[in-house]
């Protein structure tokens, strides 16, 4: 597990888990004798600015990736002369999924947010509308992205032909209490949450630690608290978010909040595989042992259709628009808030040659080709 064999040019010697990644040359390569490197170090954890300061201000790297982090702050990085950035505006998006379950309410056996327990609230569409209306993705791709990002309404936006035309969004606070208040969320108590039956409208907004989403998570909350609900933020580690460990509640596939956000997006042409993650059978439960990536709990048989069909369908023209539908089901349903079409940014030092970012491949794809000036 920590030694894994492949046909790549660099081999694993070494890895400690959250720490360092030593790769040396796999002798066994086509083209080993024109490798750039004879050991490469990968070094995790940190954060994404110092990542960045490594690379184009202090020189002690030549390679940082994932770069969320607020444009003006990688631009002044980057006066250090050490590096450049290199970015594309590949398939990523920033979003927050929405929970259908009640993280709140247990099973028998202990287990939140299960699909038997639909959520008090956002279970009813005419809420989740209210909360896109109230969330301002133009002050977040602006004041925090900048070139970096962009405002997003899609969850499918590459390859071109399958971004939709048909969604839109918009902030609106006062369509977004009209619409609370036509449900029968209201402040019956005075307390400045609306609530319902005796249900407070209160929500955990969760997502990993990183300063630029914790500045978004600020402005969600905001527009959120000005249309009636109530708000905690929380911040987990992204080593512990994203770890997908069925004994961790803190994992995106507990999704023990009633919001969560993260950034993904599909890494091959054909986004069969990606769209897969809204069918009922990829909800993670305690019984399937956490595994599957419909964290929302969403549960639509049209959209499983949908899906179905196009892995049978060889049209190019009839599969753009089943794609097209499946993007527009989970966004008029609101399971997903998009919120910003994120570019891939990256530093490097002014010494690497051969690096080349594409949409469809993580970074290193060509490493083969990497090498010192």
């Amino acid at each position: 597990y920590l030694l894994p064999i492949g046909t790549g040019p660099y081999k694993v010697v070494e890895f400690k888990p959250g720490d360092v990644v030593i790769y040396e040359q796999n002798q066994h390569f086509r083209n080993v004798d024109q490798l750039g490197f004879e050991r490469i170090e990968l070094k995790g954890g940190g954060d994404a600015t110092s990542a960045a300061r490594a690379v184009l201000q202090t020189g002690d790297a030549d390679y940082a990736f994932n770069l969320q982090v607020e444009a003006p702050i990688l631009q002044q990085l980057e006066t250090g002369g050490q590096g450049k950035l290199v970015s594309i505006l590949g398939t990523l998006s920033e979003r927050i999924l929405l929970n259908f379950s009640d993280p709140n309410k247990e099973t028998a056996e202990g287990e939140r947010a299960n699909i038997n327990n639909p959520h008090p609230f956002l279970s009813d569409k005419m809420v989740r509308e209210a909360f896109s209306l109230a969330i301002d993705r133009n002050t977040i791709s602006q004041q925090l992205y900048g070139i970096t990002g962009q405002p997003a309404a899609n969850i499918l936006l590459l390859p071109e032909e399958y971004n939709s035309p048909n969604t839109s969004y918009s902030f609106n606070l006062e369509k977004a209490q009209q619409l609370l208040d036509e449900a029968g969320w209201k402040d019956t108590n005075n307390n400045g949450t609306r609530d319902k039956n005796g249900v407070e409208m209160q929500v955990v907004f969760q997502t990993s630690v990183n300063p630029l989403r914790q500045k978004t998570q600020e402005i969600v909350k905001q527009g959120l608290e000005s249309i009636g609900v109530g708000v905690e933020l929380k911040s987990i580690d992204a080593s512990i978010f994203f770890s997908g460990d069925p004994a961790n509640n803190d994992t995106v596939e507990h999704f023990y909040a009633d919001l969560q956000m993260f950034t993904t997006g599909n890494y091959s042409p054909d986004p069969t595989n990606y769209m897969e993650g809204y069918k009922c059978d990829e909800i993670p439960q305690k019984a399937n042992n956490w595994v599957g990536n419909n964290y929302t709990r969403y549960c639509n048989p049209e959209y499983d259709k949908v899906w179905q069909a196009v892995t049978t369908e060889l049209d190019p023209k009839k599969r753009q628009e089943l794609f097209i539908k499946m993007n527009d089901i989970v966004v008029n349903d609101v399971v997903i808030i998009p919120l910003v079409h994120r570019a891939d940014v990256t530093a490097i030092s002014n010494r690497l040659q051969g690096f080349e970012l594409t949409p469809w491949d993580r970074n290193t794809w060509n490493i083969k080709d990497w090498k010192f000036e």
